[in-house]
């Protein structure tokens, strides 16, 4: 009996699947609109919470939060809890006719039976194929006769001038955190991070999102996570870390309940410059971003927040 396996997307239909991503997200930045900011405009319902599978409870992390995101702010719903057209039938419930639903995506990698033959016999190490699945989820707002307590969503709490799992997350680091001074930055070489303190800002709220930035710079640290430093101010190296600094600060923000106003639109230019060239490059920064905002929230103890992430993480192969 023949085994079949996951069709690999190597081609056309992989190449579609980035540029559909890549086109929304810029279509958003050419509008002024940052994807993962606090939703805009006056249909704006939903808070920007991270999404979560209503079946398991697991948060949704890379490319997909974008997604549903922009999603929820599209058409005006008022949660961030999704589920697909099986899982609304399973809880007693259903989605309602002529409803539209969203495209999420599992990325992985696997090896073909030939392959893993291959390779025992010759002793070499097996090569993995990288594939894209795309499924169909839809939200909680598009479906009717769910249990009550599925349709309840916990509003965030009150705002004050730092909050405290954030000043918590900061010395939890060990990252030399210095509050300061009329800019912000992480400085590599020193391995430092130093932001305004949080009266400067118009909104002291906003506070949060850059201290959750310039962390998550200092999350590239070779000492932490790693990643390329390196790049020059206004280079595509430079913009591509802003982007996952950004995009990071935003899940960090999202996980723990803060809402901030502050728009970085300084880097839309130069974010869109890196988007048109490489349309793998949000889905790339989406995915490292998860990474960095589970490692930062890590240092919290599970009951400050919730750090059970869904393992689909969208790597551009």
């Amino acid at each position: 009996m023949s085994r079949h396996y996951p069709r690999a997307r190597t081609g056309e239909d992989r190449a579609n699947l980035y540029d559909e991503i890549t086109n929304k997200i810029i279509g958003e930045l050419e509008a002024g609109r940052v994807p993962w900011v606090q939703p805009w405009g006056p249909t704006a319902k939903a808070s920007l919470a991270m999404p979560k599978s209503v079946a398991t409870g697991r948060q949704y992390s890379g490319i997909n939060v974008l997604i549903l995101w922009g999603a929820a702010t599209e058409r005006a719903f008022t949660g961030q809890s999704w589920l697909t057209f099986r899982q609304a039938l399973s809880l007693g419930g259903y989605v309602r006719k002529g409803e539209r639903g969203t495209t999420v995506v599992y990325a992985d990698r696997f090896i073909p039976a030939d392959e893993k033959r291959r390779a025992s016999e010759t002793g070499d190490e097996a090569q993995t194929i990288p594939f894209l699945k795309r499924f169909t989820v839809f939200n909680t707002d598009q479906c009717d006769e769910l249990p009550s307590e599925i349709m309840t969503t916990a509003p965030p709490p009150p705002p004050g001038l730092i909050e405290p799992r954030v000043e918590k997350l900061i010395r939890a680091t060990g990252i030399n955190f210095r509050i300061g001074s009329n800019r912000a930055f992480y400085a590599p070489a020193e391995d430092y991070v130093q932001v305004p303190p949080p009266q400067a800002y118009f909104e002291p709220i906003n506070w949060h999102r850059t201290a959750l930035h310039e962390l998550a710079h200092a999350s590239g640290h070779q000492s932490r996570l790693n990643r390329d430093l390196s790049g020059a101010y206004g280079t595509k190296k430079y913009a591509f870390e802003e982007l996952i600094a950004e995009i990071s600060a935003a899940f960090s923000c999202a996980s723990l309940g803060i809402v901030p106003t502050v728009r970085h639109a300084d880097y839309i230019g130069s974010w869109l410059e890196v988007l048109r060239e490489d349309n793998r490059a949000i889905v790339r920064a989406a995915s490292r971003a998860s990474k960095v905002a589970d490692y930062l929230l890590g240092f919290l103890p599970e009951s400050a927040v919730d750090m059970t992430t869904e393992r689909a993480e969208q790597e551009a192969a």
